[in-house]
């Protein structure tokens, strides 16, 4: 199929980017957004043109590298789904289909569709852990943990903090990254001896480098590519208001 590209370019950081116009013909159905992205990069490539830098891992939906705005929605038209699990059955022969980097300031973009998310590392590294002894695992019944706890507690660990909260809060609030790294470890016993620690720092982190409050809109739940819940932030206010008492 044939189909017409519209990609935010930027050489730098410092420099200005704006949309350059591409068209691309033989786009296979089967392919995947990104595969489709490379086969773009091969006929630049052979044209003697700069190919377009966009980010990519796993491809597996795992890592959230692959951080893309698709006609306005954060990983594309398709819901609970990561940019490299789209594929191009979701677009009809002859779409225009517009690409742009994540927009939020504390998500600078480095070059063309690639975006800074070391905002992300710095809240991990203020609080989102736990310390342990190291040596031989223990046992794996010796602490019990309620399923219904566990549950809930994996629900909010499959955050891949790929940002698409972020960027499609108005307010460009990290509440719901925050809240799944702070609910995944305060439902679980081993996360408790430092909950009140943790998320202290992990919200005065967040603070400092300058992401939006949270306005309970709900965009951040309706775009996440893992559909976890507001409900998390819910939990984050309770732990935060407990450890500021």
């Amino acid at each position: 199929m044939k189909i017409k590209l519209k990609i935010w370019r930027q050489e730098s950081a410092e420099a200005k980017g704006g949309f350059v116009s591409y068209d691309l013909e033989g786009v296979s159905k089967e392919m995947s957004f990104l595969e489709m992205l490379d086969y773009l990069n091969s006929t630049l490539i052979e044209g003697d043109e700069e190919p377009v830098a966009f980010e990519h891992d796993c491809r597996e939906g795992i890592c959230g590298c692959c951080s893309l705005f698709i006609n306005g929605r954060p990983h594309g038209p398709a819901g609970e789904t990561t940019t490299c699990e789209l594929r191009m059955t979701q677009f009809e022969d002859g779409s225009e289909i517009v690409i742009e980097p994540w927009r939020s300031r504390v998500f600078p973009v480095i070059r063309d569709l690639i975006v800074d998310r070391s905002a992300f590392d710095k809240i991990l590294q203020a609080g989102g852990f736990i310390s342990a002894n190291t040596g031989a695992a223990p046992e794996a019944n010796s602490i019990p943990i309620a399923k219904h706890k566990a549950d809930e507690a994996f629900d909010a660990a499959i955050c891949v903090g790929c940002g698409a909260c972020v960027a499609s809060c108005p307010n460009g609030s990290a509440m719901l990254f925050v809240a799944a790294k702070v609910s995944q470890l305060a439902l679980l016993p081993q996360g408790r001896a430092e909950a009140k620690k943790r998320v202290r720092k992990m919200v005065a982190k967040m603070d400092e480098l300058g992401f939006g409050a949270c306005g309970n809109i709900g965009a951040c739940e309706a775009e996440c590519p893992k559909g976890i819940k507001i409900s998390h932030i819910a939990r984050l206010n309770r732990e935060f208001l407990r450890a500021s008492i």
